[in-house]
Order: structure tokens, then C-alpha cells, then sequence
């Protein structure tokens, strides 16, 4: 039960009381950090809240099968009135008290029990990995929100230059220095980054709305998140692939529930058998009747009667049923543990995957940094050039293009970088090592 209920890992981090969130009909109109936006979301979401219902159901399932361990009480009352020989004779009246208690029953109690347990175990691990899958998707909305806004920056940045470049040119004209297409290419550039600008606002709207979403509040609202203030992507940080898989085999719920039903399944087989078994019950009653309501309980009843017992109890023949439920239970158990095998070939792939994103992530995050320094260089130099008639706007266009491309590129590699971060934790099954960055 290590990893059982993954919600306690984020609690730590709680930044509202669960009451006042989920209420909430506006986004708080602080600067949000990735932390505070997790606990915001898992108070909010009705997909958390659904998975963690039934989680609560099956540990209620669980209590209930320790009646099993108990003995069990029945009291019963009764009034009768008889007919004979075409005459109602008098009322009578009786009440009773039994008991009764499972003495040996060859493991099939136990068996039942474990069963359960391993349900209740393989719910927990299924509510663990919904968590888990919605915060990795709360990060990833996350990320995509920042990059949007570094595209923004950088259009404006863009935007700039090209207002830069058409006022130079013009004033060459003006100078007669330069011909009249140089002020015609610096507007077609400058509405150009005009245009680029727009779509990129554009899309930090949609990235905006579907942050907004995932914290289940209208996707009109503001939300203002904090950018990531850490640095990653060294190498130093990141364990060797077989150092991430042992974690993943460890913590990973989907592996852990797998195995879980593959335990209810193995229990649930040895259950089956053991019903062809004889099951041993020690039971009690005590009794009381009259003809008087008052007599039934009175001190000095007469009618008074009781017994207590040892009996056993073996099923003989049930029409087959009971061979054919543990033929089905030996099925049901096979193929429990074909699943188990299935899942831990997929999640070992799924760390090999994520692992190998995140290095190639680091790869492009480096090769971008490099390409942009080149670019920032290069629209320097153009445009010093040009100031002095040295190079052609053709050229300061040019420039002007890779630079903007640079920059987008950059902005797309570094937040990629994150989110392949975030899809490795996520691949072991400690999404929250994520947050802790």
C-alpha cells in the first residue's frame, strides 16, 4: 500500500482549503506556480473526484468483508393465527434470538478476504495513476501556456525590429541613398510581423482556455502562472535508463495494480476451490412463545426454548456450477497474469520511450540556444550593415526571418524540454519528483 492513495503526495502543497476551490467561480488573480496550479486542479476536478468515489467505494467493500471474522445475530418475532375445522383458533405469538459463527472453512474465508484486499489495492493504484495522468496533463497545459507567451514576447520583439527597419529605410529614401523597394519590402515585413503577432496572441488564447479548462473554470477567465525559475536538462540530473526502470517497477501504478488484480485473481481461484470443501458452523438460538404478547417475554415463561450445535456443511452436487466457477477462475487468474506480463512490457517501453525524448530534448534545447546567439548576432550585423549601406534589405529581411524563427524554435525546445521531463516522471510513476523542481 506504499504508493496507495498518491493524492497525500500532493497535499504538502495544498494552497486552498478544499472547500473554498472548489467554489471558486474566478481564477485567483495571483501569480500562479506550477504547485499551486496542481493543487488548484485536483481540487477541481471532477475526474480526480469521480476516481477517488470509487476508490472510497471499494475500501468499503473491503470493511464489509470482515463480517466474515464476525458472528452473525438474527432475531425474529412472529404472530399466528390459525385455521382448523373451519374455526380461527387464538392468536399466538413467538419471538427468537440466533446466532451463528463460521468455525472452519479450510482458508475459503481467507481467501475471500485477500481477494478483497487485492481489489481494494488495485483501486488505489487506478486512482493514483488518474492523478497522476492529470497532473501530467495540468503540467503539459502549463508549459504550453509559457511557450505561448514567449511566442508572444518574441513576435513583439520581432514586431520591433521591423519598425526599426521601416523607419531606417525610410529615412534612407528620404536621403535618396536607397530605392523606393526597400520601403516597400520594410512594410511588407513589418505587416508581416503584424500578422505573426496576431496569430501568436491568438494562440496563447486557445493555450490559455485550455489550461483554464483543465482547472474547470470558464475559458474566457485571466490566469496569470509564474515561469519555471529552475533550470533542467543537465546531464548530471538525469539516472541511467535501468536506474528508471527499477523506479517504474517499484512505483508505477499501472504495474501495481496489475499485479493487484493479478493477487484478486489468484485468491478469487483458491476461493472457488475451496467451496467444494465441507465448512464447519457452531450456531445458537433461544426462543420464546405464548399466547400473550405479555407471556413471550415474561420472567417465568414456561415457553421458553433453546438449542445450540456443531454442524458441518459439504456441497455435494450443485449442477456442475461450482467445477465450472473454478475452471473460470483458473481462466480469469491466467489471464491476469498474461495482462500483468503485457502491462510491464508496455510501461518498460513506455520509460525507454520518455527517456529517450528527454535526452533528444536536451539535444535540441542546446542546438537551439546556439542557433539563436547565432541569429541575435547575425540580425546585429545585417542591420548595422544596412544603416551604412552595406547590405540590402533583402538581407536585413533575411536576418530578420531567422532571428524570429530562432527565437519561436528556442521558446518551443525549452518547454518541450519540460514536458519531456514531466513524461519521464510520469513513465516511473513519481509525477510529483516533477513538481518538486
Amino acid at each position: 500500500m506504499k504508493k496507495l492513495l498518491i493524492l497525500c503526495a500532493f497535499l504538502p502543497f495544498a494552497a486552498y482549503a478544499a472547500d473554498d476551490c472548489a467554489e471558486l467561480k474566478q481564477v485567483p488573480d495571483t501569480v500562479l506556480t506550477l504547485q499551486k496550479v496542481i493543487d488548484l486542479g485536483l481540487c477541481r476536478n471532477p475526474q480526480t473526484a469521480a476516481s477517488h468515489a470509487a476508490l472510497r467505494a471499494q475500501r468499503f467493500n473491503k470493511n464489509a468483508a470482515y463480517s466474515s471474522y464476525l458472528p452473525s445475530l438474527r432475531a425474529e418475532a412472529g404472530a399466528n393465527k390459525g385455521y382448523e375445522k373451519e374455526h380461527w383458533n387464538d392468536w399466538s405469538y413467538s419471538a427468537s434470538l440466533s446466532a451463528s459463527y463460521l468455525l472452519f472453512d479450510f482458508g475459503r474465508r481467507s481467501s475471500d478476504m485477500a481477494e478483497t484486499l487485492a481489489a481494494y489495492r488495485a483501486a488505489g493504484f487506478d486512482y493514483s495513476e488518474t492523478v497522476q495522468n492529470f497532473v501530467y496533463g495540468l503540467v503539459g497545459a502549463y508549459y504550453e501556456l509559457l511557450n505561448a507567451d514567449a511566442d508572444v514576447k518574441s513576435a513583439i520583439s520581432a514586431q520591433t525590429v521591423a519598425k526599426t527597419a521601416h523607419d531606417t529605410a525610410k529615412k534612407k529614401y528620404s536621403a535618396g541613398s536607397v530605392a523606393k523597394a526597400d520601403v516597400l519590402k520594410a512594410e511588407t515585413t513589418l505587416a508581416s510581423r503584424d500578422l505573426d503577432l496576431e496569430r501568436a496572441k491568438n494562440n496563447r488564447e486557445i493555450a490559455k482556455g485550455k489550461l483554464l479548462t483543465k482547472l474547470s473554470f470558464p475559458a474566457d477567465q485571466e490566469i496569470t502562472i509564474a515561469d519555471m525559475e529552475s533550470s533542467i536538462g543537465s546531464d548530471a540530473e538525469m539516472k541511467s535508463i535501468e536506474e528508471l526502470i527499477e523506479i517504474a517497477k517499484k512505483q508505477r501504478p499501472d504495474l501495481l495494480r496489475a499485479t493487484a488484480n493479478k493477487d484478486a485473481a489468484w485468491h478469487k481461484r483458491n476461493s472457488a476451490f475451496l467451496k467444494n470443501l465441507p465448512s464447519i458452523n457452531l450456531s445458537g438460538r433461544l426462543g420464546w412463545g405464548g399466547n400473550e404478547i405479555g407471556d413471550v417475554f415474561a420472567p417465568d415463561s414456561q415457553r421458553t426454548s433453546g438449542s445450540i450445535g456443531v454442524s458441518v456443511s459439504m456441497p455435494l452436487f450443485a449442477g456442475f456450477a461450482n467445477m465450472y466457477g473454478v475452471r473460470s477462475a483458473t481462466a480469469s487468474y491466467e489471464r491476469a497474469k498474461e495482462q500483468e506480463r503485457n502491462t510491464s512490457n508496455e510501461a518498460m517501453m513506455d520509460v525507454f520511450t520518455a527517456y529517450q525524448n528527454y535526452k533528444t530534448a536536451q539535444t535540441v534545447l542546446k542546438q537551439t540556444d546556439t542557433l539563436l546567439k547565432s541569429a541575435t548576432e547575425s540580425e546585429k550585423v545585417t542591420s548595422g550593415m544596412y544603416k551604412v549601406g552595406r547590405a540590402t534589405m533583402l538581407d536585413w529581411q533575411t536576418s530578420q526571418s531567422e532571428l524570429l524563427a530562432a527565437q519561436k524554435q528556442n521558446n518551443a525546445a525549452k518547454y518541450d524540454l519540460y514536458i519531456k521531463r514531466a513524461a519521464v516522471a510520469l513513465a516511473i510513476g513519481d509525477i510529483k519528483a516533477e513538481l518538486e523542481k
